[in-house]
């Protein structure tokens, strides 16, 4: 018999509580949830408290949880007790970086869609945007929101019912079903931790505590690099400021292979370099090398 350890939950911190459950708890599905404020701003966050729950009607629910820390609600709540609208859009692989970057606290008002770098399309029934690059996308008018408590952590179960679905041809059998294979969706695990189906689990920095530059901040020329992934993007885009000068001139005098890339002019084989730090999530080290005799 294992040795265990045995918890109340009024007798544990609420943060304490909160890393075991999310820990115990998954993979849990992401609902990337798009919203717009009583003035049409679009706002864009992702929440792991998320399933489905009806056909019939299709019903989903997701759950915007008050703050630990402040015992504040998010953006995303508060505009949809104004709206009663809500677009949910399924997370893949291709753009959890930007996902993530989304999640940043930007103040009330800014466009996440616009920090992450991500497509905006307009609904057919719904005022909410789109995620365009999001496999599907599920157009819902808000049914019930039901509060759980109301100390920080308590959650928010916001009952979303489907009224049109949009998905990517792509991601389609030969039957016209989703393929699971093609739609490689991520779910959301504890700690940094997300898994991938049928590839395992991988680590997703967080977002700064401090706001990141967002993609929107990054040099055209580095933005529309067709050997960038929207991965890549999104890691650029989560640093709190660009390194400075003296900065990237003195990394380039310790690189011999990228003083020999910048003699050649070579922009590729720069970019395929500065991929090779975002893989190891050396975002910092990327910057010195995209930025170097810029």
């Amino acid at each position: 018999m294992q040795e265990m350890i045995t918890i109340s939950p009024n007798e544990v911190a609420t943060p304490e509580l909160h890393g075991y459950l999310l820990g115990a708890v998954g993979p849990r599905p992401i609902a990337f949830a798009s919203t717009v404020d009583a003035e049409g701003r679009p706002n864009l966050s992702p929440f792991s408290f998320f399933n489905v729950f009806s056909a019939n009607p299709p019903v989903m629910i997701f759950s915007p949880a008050r703050r630990v820390r402040n015992n504040t609600t998010k953006h995303t709540l508060e505009n949809i007790l104004k709206t009663k609208e809500v677009v949910i859009n399924i997370v893949n692989y291709d753009m959890v970086q930007q996902m993530s970057l989304s999640s940043t606290e930007y103040p009330e008002g800014e466009n996440e869609f616009v920090k992450a770098g991500l497509t905006m399309l307009p609904s057919e029934i719904v005022k909410p945007f789109r995620v365009g690059e999001s496999p599907v996308q599920f157009e819902c008018r808000v049914t019930k929101v039901e509060a759980l408590g109301y100390e920080g952590g308590a959650g928010n179960l916001i009952f979303s019912e489907v009224v049109k679905i949009h998905i990517h041809k792509s991601i389609l059998d030969e039957n016209g079903s989703i393929d699971q294979h093609k739609i490689d969706q991520v779910a959301r695990m504890g700690g940094n931790w997300y898994s991938r189906a049928n590839k395992g689990m991988f680590e997703v920095p967080k977002p700064l505590s401090t706001l990141g530059i967002g993609i929107d901040a990054i040099p055209e020329r580095i933005r529309h690099s067709k050997l960038l992934t929207g991965n890549d993007l999104g890691k650029l885009g989560n640093v709190e400021e660009l390194p400075a000068t003296e900065e990237v001139a003195a990394f380039v005098e310790e690189k011999k292979e990228l003083k020999e890339i910048i003699r050649a002019g070579d922009e590729e084989r720069r970019f395929r370099m500065a991929q090779e730090y975002l893989n190891n999530n050396d975002m910092l080290s990327a910057w010195k090398v995209l930025l170097a005799n810029n």
